[in-house]
């Protein structure tokens, strides 16, 4: 069996030869470590003769060498944050004589097949793995453990390899902002529960209303403007005394501020709009979107750097990017007009 196009994959040599793609990979490559019988190393080459597999025969040539070549996962390519978290990762690559294949890693793409064959091939020497999905089948792989790795803005819990930015910082720094102008029902329309990046932004906005003994509101959606406008559908539905909305992610920013409208309400009058990340565009929204900037382009660099030392040799080790808030003022953000009547 081979894939639509015809070419025969990784997982299509162990399925003829009765075998896991870890054993078709390492056989492949020569593994010395693997303990298998003659009798399957030779099923394993005989079917990957058959079905005309192409990469065995380009894992041997370049078997002990170093392809220069990194690849990245990246779980949305429509995704403007990832876009600037793979120019850092790619201008700090090309300083070190690296290239940066990237392929899209959303649900159904399989691209855990294709980077796993990458990897048997000899192909790429490390992956930066930005998939957001916490059950990634790659994570499953066995030959993961054996291939140079980070993973970039999510964390995988007791791995040691994870590059994340401090997202609470930046909740809190939007908070702030709301609070000094005069706002105390703020809701958040928070990112997918299973998401590090959502639960870092989602926990740093709890904490600090609760800072300020305030009680905050909060709806989840998908990171897309579709996502963002059912999320704030929900939330004003369920808390109409909200005057400002603080909203996890850019893209869902925009179906925050279409939500808002459809509603009958404005912007910033009833209801004032921060969102994290800051973007060159925001300020031709209308009104200019108020923003919370953050370096993701950091988080791109660091992460080859990470990478970068494993090739090295050294062993791998959680790295937090160190980051600054900044709040990026514009008109979609105002004085609360409901007067604070705590006592």
């Amino acid at each position: 069996m081979t894939n639509r196009q015809g070419r025969a994959r990784l997982v299509d040599v162990a399925e003829r030869a009765g075998v896991t793609k870890s054993v078709v990979s390492r056989v492949l490559n020569d593994d010395p470590t693997l303990s298998a019988r003659p009798e399957t190393r030779r099923r394993v080459l005989a079917a990957a003769a058959e079905l005309g597999y192409r990469a065995h025969a380009g894992a041997r040539a370049l078997a002990g060498s170093s392809a220069r070549a990194i690849a990245m996962l990246i779980p949305d390519l429509t995704n403007p944050v990832y876009a600037r978290i793979l120019r850092g990762a790619y201008r700090c690559a090309r300083l070190a004589g690296y290239v940066v294949l990237v392929t899209e890693d959303a649900e159904g793409t399989e691209a855990d097949e294709s980077i796993t064959e990458l990897v048997a091939a000899g192909r790429v020497d490390g992956l930066l793995i930005a998939s957001a999905r916490p059950d990634h089948p790659l994570l499953a792989e066995p030959t993961l453990a054996d291939v140079p790795h980070v993973f970039v803005n999510r964390g995988v819990p007791g791995s040691g390899r994870n590059v994340l930015m401090d997202g609470a910082q930046a909740s809190a720094a939007a908070v702030r902002h709301l609070l000094a102008h005069g706002h105390r029902a703020i809701g958040h329309v928070a990112g997918p529960a299973e998401i590090e990046p959502s639960q870092g932004r989602e926990r740093g906005f709890h904490q600090e209303m609760r800072a300020h003994e305030l009680v905050g509101s909060m709806s989840r959606g998908e990171f897309t403007g579709a996502g963002g406008a059912a999320a704030a559908i929900r939330l004003l539905a369920e808390h109409p005394e909200l005057t400002a909305i603080y909203v996890s992610m850019f893209s869902q920013a925009v179906g925050v501020v279409h939500a808002i409208r459809q509603s009958g309400r404005r912007i910033p009058e009833d209801v004032s709009v921060i969102s994290y990340d800051d973007l060159p565009f925001a300020d031709y929204l209308e009104p200019p979107l108020t923003t919370v900037a953050m370096p993701v382009q950091d988080l791109g660099q660091a992460a080859v750097g990470a990478l970068l030392a494993q090739l090295r040799g050294e062993a791998p080790h959680d790295v937090l990017v160190p980051a600054t808030p900044q709040v990026v003022g514009r008109r979609s953000v105002c004085f609360s007009r409901v007067p604070d009547v705590r006592v």
